[in-house]
């Protein structure tokens, strides 16, 4: 390495050290990484500079220090090896001075210089020691970092250390009295306590140390004197971050010491250790040194220990009771520390321990007793021989914590009991307590509402506890194999008490697994004795609980022999099927109902396969005792009574029933809704067996006490008081409803009036709502039985009126506006049951009954909104209030029918439908619904039963019609669907009046059901032309004379509420009028007045056009009528009408041909000036030519417009494409009358008319292509119309090749047109056409040709782009003319690039681009001589500021480099522009770094190497990223390799790139430089001018762009 290199790495070396503290944290980090880079290939030298860096700079920055420091440590870290003594000595020196320097405390820097000491220790630990040992001079107080760095080192280097500590001691002891200061105690005691842990590891790893004669009484004398210090002196310090080092310090000495001294000194050191507790937060660290106190002393069985143990104790169940967080370490570590110090004492003192914890379990207190339970479990688990004796006494001291009502606490005893199975303390006596706390614990109720969030971390919520006992009950019930016996058949006994119902299904779940492992291994242990007292209720308990669900059921499979010998046939046949069911369901779409008929059915099936009375009476007898258990479940208790009351049909005891009956009523809790509707079940159960026994009954309790307000009795019978005597009437009321349904039918009828109505009917006039609502059941309940029994014989109902005027009473006191109560729906269903039974209905009552049911209902608001909140009453809860609302709309249906079915013929169902009719055009949609939901019910039910009579014909069908038709698009969904089944239902109901038979299926009725699919796309057309088929099936079945009828109706419905049903009625009415309009000729006149009125009140446009349409299609077929409609109105109004112009071919053709003929004439636009104050013009269209373009877009939306659409295609194609050019950025004219007119868009009318042109001409593969360009949007706007244009005619080329040389005939004469920006709009045209080969085909490639030549000196400056674009395009489009016109072509590029009026060098970037296509094709002796001439004038590009210029220019670099192979000076150009590539490979621009890749890729052959050339080619591919660095560093390589001579070239263009614009090619250009010098071999480094690569470096290292100086500072990592 010559001198002149050194001095160029000790520039490159200081300009490193100086940027060390840059402000940006990449470039620091690549700052010091270079350095290390040089610092570990030439360690002597960087670490000398490193040096004389600090030495020179004694003022610098402290953090610019550390970095240099920091440096240092590394190198020698990672080169200790390779470094020269010398240089290690004055390092030692540097840092010990850096170090010491300050007599201050600067813990960065000084921190930095002992890393340096510790990592150079690892090595040269005597010289380290001689250094540091000249500066811990006896009877001096050292430096702060001198102990330090002894502490740091015997830490780091144990075997080197030790040796010397015994020294060290000795002349450490006196200091100590010496420090004064707190920071100086802090490391003293830090060091004592590092060189006692070096010491013991010493100690224990013996056979690996260079000494093995150390022992450890060697240091017990200097370890005692410094304990003493610290114990007695700086123990008591104030600042608690010493107290704690030198508590840590002192447990780590008490191992060294001699055994008498430390029994000597416990008595005074664990009462000083316990006291930190108090002083200090950090608790781990004192626990830790407090642990191994206690393991030395338990180690040399100390003695005087035990005097401490009271208060160790009392010291350690304290912090055992702290909390625990587990997102906190310290305080998980603490914890085990302390458990572990409690396992230390446990070995040496087992009674003692166990006693403590025991009598701790007695407090209270939450925060003890969860710590007491800690140890316990600690010490169940750890100490397994020492706890054997001590087994009962701690079953029977668990049972106080047990009874704790904190979660947390019953979380730590749910611990201990898992803790206590495992070890056999379950089978002992006291156990199944534990197993009690468990399974209630299984039972507990949720804790949180879901909203409120819990805190507190060690918050143990009832989930979390109840999943826990889950766990642990399964776990002991699989694990520990002995507990079967402990489990088996306890468990049993927490199934039947409602306490536990929530723990039944992990119970079962554990008794299933016990019972199947003891019935197959066939223990007599299985057996169970049933008979005593209460396990017959189990069987009946289990059937409310079985709602539980599967578990339950099959427990009880397993369990049937034990209940009873005759159950297990039933069940094992039963069981499995109900198992079934509740596989195939989820807990929401089990139907309830149904599921507990299912369960009523088995028990029934059970009581009579057991065929024991006295079995079954017992049993009644027992679950009615139970019922109070259930108080706090009503679903269970409610399935219950049901239960009981099928036992009770089973019983033959007369007198059993009764009592339980009795039982019963009185004990019920009335005051519950659940529990009355339960009661009554179960009395209506039980009146099947026994209806004599349970009237009487009922009428015993009715006259009873129960009933009598008389004080007297209400005093006495305090607890009466809660019970309202309405609530207990009520049962009573419901009782009678269910006895009706229930008894058997040949028994009923002679009861209904004597025994039923007459205890009932006395109740009517109630105000109370429970009572109410129990009586319209009971009514609705009897109705129903009466109707069973009237199908056998004949029966008078003669209270039937007076009943449904009771019921019609209670709705009309119902609130109107809000529904909160049953009292409808139940009303309406009890009327729905009375109206089939004799004697009928008059007119005028059916009136009233419907008037007043069908308004309470439809005028109900909306089910979704909320009702507000009232005084009286809470709001019902979402869920509540949507099956409240279904269920009285069901039962209104049930209603209607029930009338309807009264009379079913057409002015039966006029009748109903008249209370309907208004509702149905309603503005409100829930309305709406309502009504037309309630008609399709009717219609349904009215044609399933409809019998024809002979001579009616079905009158109301156009009423009928004419009304539910429009409603097909109604905006609601429900109500269209609805709307459909209507008019099938009407037209299939005309063609049972027309004779049809029952089965007749008709196939254009039946084709309007496949419309429903339709109407869920709520698009208006599709909704449109459903309804226009609709219409055509009813034109088909509709009789003449109700033709009229549904016509008017449909002109009433053009002004519906709903404006898509005005626009349905508009489609209904003109496809009726297409179908069947030829029959009302005398109509007419009448049909247009009517018409003439509507349109003044219709405001919705579609609805005002389709009206124009029905005006048509009346003249089209009373032609007398309709001439003259649009002549005299201005356009706006008529635009509607225009498009029904198009309906007729032969007169679009004439319109569309005097348009054109007008547009071609007609100025397009004026200038107008923008204001008298400022200049400048505005460009605002002309109104006629903007009227017709309006007017042929209309007219062309007709599909009718087709014919003269194609016929006249490419002159109306070239007019409206020139129409377009001339209307871009012109703004709408002013209108005096409205305002409106200005927000037509001039270009958007032109753009949309020549749009559906394509369409009607039906060039779907050009739309298509125009729609996924989106060239509609440009062509509109000025600043992309040619972008746009150009879009439109690539289309055309592309799908329309055939149609452009009449197109192209049309628009050339337009080329010349005056107005510029329909020339640029035809340029741009014609660019692009050459762009695709169709031209040539088609030979008009001269034609465009030549007209490019004419325009590239056209006045306006984007007419001559375009034109250079299109001559470049001929190279795509037509390659091989390219030769044909290679003079013309070259000569307009060249003169393109030299372009002098080219602000944004549009022009030349065209010229460049055209000339790269045009060169592909281009002959070589067409070229040859222009080669260089062209490379010279394109190098200034390469660097434009322009990213597309940049582009340019480099795509077609690449594209000449084929026409300069084999050339000498055109290798050498390639060379000149390669650095320039090579840079812009990491451009910005994305487009830029493609095209460097592609230019390199060509020009690789040219460039005469072959490494280099397969390079290009293989990495260098469009799509492929790039690794930037790896490839400049190959390439670098290979340059040196193949073209040594050229490197003094190649590095000085590069470093002219270092005041490049881009601060990306800036770094790239450093990397190069880097990669150079990382790669040159020593014989060519004479080509470098190291110089000037230094000075560029440095000065890039300074660059702005951090991303600059990290890549500057990395290349200086290179100079080695």
């Amino acid at each position: 390495v010559s001198t002149m290199d050194d001095t160029d790495v000790e520039q490159v070396t200081l300009a490193l050290l100086d940027a060390a503290t840059d402000k940006d944290s990449e470039v620091q980090e690549q700052v010091r990484k270079s350095i290390l880079t040089l610092g570990k290939q030439q360690p002597d030298r960087v670490l000398a500079m490193c040096q004389d860096y600090l030495v020179k700079h004694p003022k610098l920055v402290v953090s610019h220090r550390v970095v240099i420091l920091q440096t240092i440590e590394l190198i020698v870290g990672c080169r200790i090896e390779e470094i020269s003594l010398p240089r290690i000595k004055s390092i030692i020196s540097l840092a010990s001075d850096e170090m010491t320097r300050s007599k201050e405390v600067i813990p960065d820097w000084q921190q930095a210089a002992s890393n340096i000491l510790v990592a150079v220790g690892n090595k040269h630990i005597n010289d380290i020691m001689e250094e540091i040992l000249s500066k811990f001079q006896p009877g001096v107080l050292p430096h702060f970092f001198v102990v330090q760095t002894l502490a740091s080192l015997s830490e780091s280097n144990v075997y080197g250390m030790v040796p010397f500590l015994n020294a060290i001691l000795g002349t450490m002891l006196p200091m100590l009295s010496m420090a004064k200061q707190d920071n100086m105690k802090w490391v003293f005691s830090s060091a004592l306590c590092h060189f006692s842990d070096s010491i013991l590891e010493y100690l224990a790893n013996l056979d690996k140390a260079p000494d093995p004669s150390v022992r450890k009484d060697t240091f017990s004398s200097e370890i005692y004197p410094a304990f003493e210090i610290l114990f007695n002196n700086w123990l008591q310090s104030r600042e608690p971050k010493l107290r704690l080092t030198v508590a840590e310090a002192v447990g780590s000495m008490c191992h060294l010491m001699a055994s008498d001294k430390l029994e000597e000194q416990i008595p005074r050191l664990v009462p000083a250790i316990l006291s930190l507790y108090k002083k200090n937060n950090e608790h781990y660290v004192i626990s830790k040194s407090l642990c191994q106190v206690l393991d030395a002393s338990v180690n040399m069985g100390s003695r005087v220990l035990e005097t401490q143990l009271e208060a160790l104790l009392f010291a350690l169940h304290q912090q055992v009771s702290a909390p625990v967080d587990y997102n906190n370490p310290p305080t998980v570590k603490n914890h085990n520390e302390v458990l572990r110090c409690f396992s230390l004492l446990a070995n040496s003192f087992p009674d003692r321990m166990v006693m403590f914890v025991l009598q701790k379990l007695e407090n209270s207190n939450e925060r003890s007793r969860m710590g007491s339970l800690a140890v316990l479990r600690h010490l169940i688990n750890s100490s397994t021989s020492t706890m054997e004796s001590k087994k009962l006494l701690i079953l029977a001291s668990i049972r106080q914590p047990m009874a704790d009502h904190s979660n947390k606490v019953k979380k730590r005893v749910v611990q201990v009991i898992s803790a206590m199975a495992h070890h056999g303390y379950l089978e002992l006596e006291g156990g199944e307590l534990l197993v009690r706390f468990i399974v209630q614990h299984c039972a507990l109720h949720d804790t949180y509402q879901r909203s409120q969030k819990p805190t507190d971390p060690e918050e143990v919520t009832n989930e979390s506890l109840r999943s826990m006992c889950d766990n642990t009950l399964h776990l002991l019930t699989t694990t520990v194999g002995r507990l079967a016996d402990v489990l088996w058949p306890k468990l049993l006994y927490y199934l039947t008490p409602s306490q536990y119902s929530n723990a039944t299904t992990p119970l079962c779940k554990s008794l299933i697994v016990l019972g199947n492992k003891k019935k197959n291994n066939q223990e007599p242990s299985f057996k169970i004795d049933f008979t005593q007292e209460g396990t017959r209720y189990l069987l009946l308990s289990w059937f409310v609980f079985v709602g539980h669900g599967a578990p339950s059921l099959s427990l009880l499979q397993i369990l049937s022999v034990n209940i009873h010998p005759k159950a297990e046939t039933v069940w094992d046949k039963e069981v499995p099927q109900l198992l079934t069911v509740l596989e195939e369901s989820t807990a929401e779409s089990l139907d309830k109902t149904e599921w507990d008929k299912k369960l009523l059915e088995l028990l029934s099936k059970t009581l009579t396969a057991l065929d024991d009375d006295k079995w079954v009476c017992q049993l009644a007898a027992e679950s009615t005792k139970y019922l109070s258990t259930y108080n706090n479940a009503l679903e269970e208790k409610s399935f219950l009574y049901r239960c009981i009351g099928a036992t009770l049909q089973h019983c033959f005891n007369k007198e059993l029933v009764k009592k339980q009956l009795q039982e019963i009523l009185l004990t019920a809790r009335h005051n519950d809704a659940v529990e009355r509707e339960g009661v009554a079940m179960g009395i209506g159960l039980c009146a099947n067996s026994h209806l004599e026994g349970t009237l009487a009954k009922l009428d015993e309790f009715g006259k009873s006490d129960a009933f009598k307000k008389s004080p007297s009795i209400f005093n006495l019978l305090k607890e009466r008081n809660d019970v309202e005597v309405e609530k207990v009437k009520s049962t009573l009321i419901l009782c009678y409803g269910q006895v009706a349904v229930n008894a058997p039918p040949e028994m009923i009828l002679n009861r209904i009036d004597q025994d039923i109505l007459r205890c009932i009917s006395k109740h009517f006039n109630t105000k109370d709502l429970t009572m109410k609502l129990s009586l319209i059941q009971s009514v609705g309940l009897i109705a129903k039985a009466i109707s069973e029994c009237v199908k056998k014989q004949g029966y008078i109902f003669s209270r039937k009126q007076e009943l449904i005027t009771v019921m019609l009473d209670f709705i009309k006191a119902e609130q109107a506006d809000s529904l909160r109560t049953p009292v409808r729906q139940l009303v309406m269903s009890t009327c729905a049951n009375l109206m089939p039974l004799d004697p009928p209905m008059t007119e005028n009552e059916s009136f009233d009954l419907l008037k007043v049911c069908v308004s309470s209902v439809f005028s109900l608001p909306p089910e979704t909104r909320t009702p507000e909140k009232t005084k009286e009453e809470e709001p019902l809860d979402p869920k509540q209030r949507e099956a409240l609302y279904k269920d009285t709309m069901a039962a209104l249906q049930e209603l209607l029918k029930s009338i309807l079915a009264r009379d079913p013929t057409p002015d039966g169902l006029q009748n109903v439908f008249k209370h309907i009719e208004s509702w149905l055009s309603s503005g409100l949609d829930h309305e709406r619904k309502r009504a037309i939901t309630a008609t399709a019910h009717i219609l349904a039910y009215y044609l399933d039963n409809l019998t024809v009579k002979n001579m009616v014909s079905f009158h109301n069908l156009g009423a009928l019609l004419g009304r539910l038709s429009p409603r097909c698009s109604d905006p609601v969904p429900a109500v269209r669907f609805a709307a459909i089944n209507c008019i099938h239902t009407l037209l299939y109901i005309q063609l049972r009046y027309e004779g049809f038979s029952l089965d007749y299926k008709d196939e254009s009725v039946d084709s309007l059901l496949p419309l429903k699919d339709r109407l869920e796309n709520p698009d208006h057309s599709i909704l449109y032309k459903t309804c226009s088929d609709l219409t055509k099936v009813m034109s088909k079945r509709l009789p003449q004379q109700q033709l009229t009828t549904v016509v008017f109706m449909l002109f009433e419905g053009l002004v519906d509420s709903q404006t898509n049903c005005c626009r349905a009625s508009t489609v209904i009415l003109n496809t009726l009028l297409k179908n069947r309009g030829g029959g009302l000729q005398d109509l007419v006149p009448e049909m247009l007045e009517v018409l003439h009125v509507r349109l003044q009140s219709i405001t919705e446009e579609q609805v005002r056009v389709a009206v124009g349409q029905t005006v048509l299609i009346l003249a089209s077929q009373h032609l007398q009528t309709v001439i003259n409609t649009l002549v005299n109105q201005s356009f706006k109004c008529s635009t509607s009408m225009w498009m029904a112009l198009g309906a007729d071919p032969i007169i679009a053709n004439q319109i569309i041909e005097m348009v054109m003929e007008k547009l071609s004439i007609m100025a397009p636009y004026v200038d107008k000036k923008e204001s008298l104050m400022r200049g400048g013009t505005t460009k605002v269209a002309t109104s006629q030519p903007l009227a017709m373009t309006c007017g042929l877009k209309e007219l062309l939306l007709n599909g009718q417009s087709q014919e003269p659409a194609v016929s006249l295609f490419p002159r109306l194609f070239s007019c409206l494409t020139v129409r377009l050019g001339a209307s871009v950025g012109v703004s709408a004219p002013r209108d005096s009358n409205s305002k409106n007119t200005a927000s037509i868009h001039v270009a958007g009318v032109a753009a949309d008319s020549l749009r559906i042109l394509l369409a009607r001409v039906q060039l779907d593969e050009v739309m298509k292509r125009l729609d996924e360009d989106n060239a509609w949007d440009a062509v509109k706007e000025a600043s992309t119309h040619v972008k746009g244009v150009t879009l439109l005619a690539r289309a055309m080329a592309k799908h329309a090749g055939p149609r452009l040389p009449a197109i192209v005939e049309c628009l050339c004469p337009l080329l010349n047109n005056i107005y510029e920006c329909q020339r640029i709009t035809v340029t741009a045209f014609f660019s692009e056409l050459l762009n695709h080969h169709v031209v040539t085909e088609l030979m008009l490639v001269d034609v465009l040709m030549n007209n490019m030549m004419e325009r590239i000196s056209d006045p306006c400056c984007t007419v001559r782009m375009l034109a250079v674009r299109g001559l470049g395009n001929i190279a795509v489009g037509s390659p091989e003319k390219v030769n044909k016109y290679a003079k013309e072509l070259l000569a307009a590029m060249s003169s393109g690039m030299e372009e002098k009026d080219d602000p944004d060098k549009l022009i030349t970037h065209e010229a460049m681009s055209g000339l790269s296509k045009v060169l592909v094709h281009l002959d070589k002796k067409n070229v040859h001589l222009l080669a260089v001439y062209i490379f010279m004038r394109i190098k200034p590009f390469l660097e434009s500021e322009n990213d597309d210029i940049r582009c340019a220019s480099i795509h077609l670099m690449g594209n000449l480099s084929k026409f300069g192979s084999g050339e000498p000076v055109f290798k050498d150009q390639i060379h000149n522009v390669l650095v320039s590539l090579l840079l812009h490979l990491v451009d910005p621009n994305s487009e830029v770094v493609k095209a460097c890749k592609y230019a390199m890729r060509v020009c690789a052959p040219v460039v005469g190497s072959e490494q280099i050339t397969a390079m290009f080619q293989n990495h260098l591919h469009e799509d492929k990223s790039l690794h930037y660095g790896e490839f400049i560093n190959d390439l670098t390589k290979y340059l040196i390799q193949d073209f040594p001579g050229m490197l003094n070239f190649y590095h000085i263009s590069v470093i002219q790139f270092f005041k490049s614009n881009w601060p990306e090619v800036r770094a790239g250009a450093a990397m190069f430089i880097g990669f150079l010098l990382g790669n040159i071999q020593e014989e060519h480094r004479t080509h470098l001018n190291m110089g000037t690569i230094t000075k560029g470096l440095v000065m890039l290292l300074q660059d702005p762009d951090p991303v600059v100086r990290v890549k500057a500072a990395e290349a200086m990592g290179h100079f080695h």
